[in-house]
């Protein structure tokens, strides 16, 4: 293990990286079957006691496969479901794939290793990748697809076996070492750290395939955009892309620090929850959700002039039913996600008589992931990290979301010893400025612990 992390810090050919030999087993953050029952009756299902880190048998690599040694990943909530065992535990998932046989019965083993983002750097290739190799540095995109089946072909989320990588599959992005397919592979943006990069893939991709992709809201200039949970690992990216595609942005977040650091993205309007009476029971009301509607409504016409265009919704029952409510007569409400619930109550004359539309967006797919990639490389859209944790506090780190403390993105170091590192394009993060590249790095949510930034 300290050869290859040496190896990987003097600059190592790829030849030289591929005569390192692996080891047998590797650190990783996961969950174990046995476990999956330990919150059964428990209100607070706090993921510090579910995720394990420790080690874990090195697996082989298909052919279509590479070995990417991790230096950094981030949370996502998705790992915050597996490590709360719901809505079903992801075990089950790597049943149903283990299933299809071949290489897919090496992912149903009695633990995972979770997480759907990272950063790192190539070290070994299976005998069918052919566009890439040992030492190239990359960040991982979570859309795990079958490229033998024809709806991938069409658009890779369309493939009925596309998979969340690290969430539905086994040997996830939160561990020294992580298994991944090669259309998965992304150039990492070179002015940026590990930490900064392996921030940025499932979040920043979903945000751009919700507003800017062809198959999303398809945003254009000047439209106003409603982005619930603002300043989130979502929210904070879609800012960024309305600011940046010429929209105006409508940001609701639930704190005064929280509203600060929206503001300091570029945010055009800023409302906190609590000035229009939402709460997280809010979606079980249909008569609360018209009123809290007509609040929110009233504040954004006032600020705005008009209607939003589009609503980008991830939060689900508390707000969907607002959300149909308040887009205008033939406005857009793309979702991806329901982290307080799945069932949603709206009013359905509100839909069906303003014509509006709601489109459910999942993840992106390796083309749009690569033209998000680019607008990072390029310096127009900016990391969110603002925690900084080493991989063996990782449980602090998902709790962190679980609890809904965070600002921005949660970063994990993983085989990075030390922040700071991975830059190979120094100039253009000088002519980018660090400052730009850190909007949310004044709020810092958490200080103590190696590792942190």
């Amino acid at each position: 293990m300290n050869s290859i992390v040496e190896a990987l810090a003097g600059g190592v050919t790829a030849d030289q990286l591929e005569r390192l030999e692996l080891p047998a087993e590797y650190t990783a953050a996961h969950l174990r079957v046995e476990d999956v029952d330990m919150f059964r009756g428990v209100t607070d299902k706090d993921v510090r006691k579910s995720l394990r880190v420790g080690p874990v048998p090195m697996p082989d690599l298909a052919p279509d496969e590479v070995l990417v040694a991790v230096m950094a990943s981030s949370i996502n909530y998705n790992t915050v479901w597996s490590a709360m065992f719901e809505p079903i535990p992801t075990f089950r998932f790597l049943r149903q794939y283990a299933k299809e046989g071949g290489w897919a019965a090496r992912h149903d083993l009695p633990y995972q290793v979770v997480g759907s983002d990272g950063a790192g750097v190539i070290v070994r290739v299976g005998s069918g990748v052919r566009r890439w190799r040992s030492g190239d540095h990359v960040v991982l995109s979570p859309a795990y697809v079958d490229d033998q089946e024809p709806g991938t072909h069409g658009d890779g989320m369309l493939g009925s076996e596309q998979r969340a990588w690290g969430f539905e599959t086994n040997f996830g992005g939160l561990a020294h070492f992580a298994v991944v397919r090669a259309s998965q592979l992304i150039p990492k943006p070179a002015h940026l750290t590990w930490e900064e990069a392996a921030c940025n893939t499932l979040c920043a991709g979903t945000a751009y395939r919700m507003l800017v992709g062809e198959r999303g809201a398809r945003l254009k200039q000047g439209d106003v955009v409603l982005i619930w949970g603002a300043v989130g690992g979502l929210g904070a990216y879609a800012v960024q892309f309305v600011k940046n595609g010429g929209g105006i942005s409508v940001g609701v977040v639930g704190s005064a620090q929280k509203a600060e650091a929206l503001r300091k993205l570029g945010c055009d309007v800023v409302i906190d929850r609590n000035e229009i009476g939402l709460g997280d029971d809010a979606g079980d009301d249909p008569e609360h959700v018209i009123r809290v509607g007509k609040r929110l409504g009233a504040i954004i016409r006032r600020e705005v002039g008009e209607d939003p265009n589009i609503v980008f919704e991830h939060v689900g029952r508390a707000t969907f039913g607002i959300s149909v409510f308040v887009v205008r007569r033939g406005g857009v409400v793309v979702t991806c996600g329901s982290s307080t619930g799945y069932q949603h109550r709206y009013d359905n004359r509100y839909l069906w008589m303003k014509l509006k539309r709601v489109i459910g967006s999942h993840v992106a797919n390796l083309q749009e992931q690569w033209e998000c990639n680019r607008l990072i490389g390029l310096g127009r859209i900016m990391p969110t990290m603002s925690a900084l944790y080493p991989l063996a506090e990782v449980g602090e780190a998902a709790r962190l979301v679980q609890t809904n403390q965070h600002i921005g993105k949660v970063a994990v170091l993983c085989l990075a010893p030390e922040p700071g590192l991975g830059v190979t394009d120094p100039g253009l993060r000088a002519r980018i400025g660090v400052d730009r590249l850190n909007p949310l790095g004044s709020f810092e949510t958490v200080q103590a612990g190696a590792g942190r930034s």
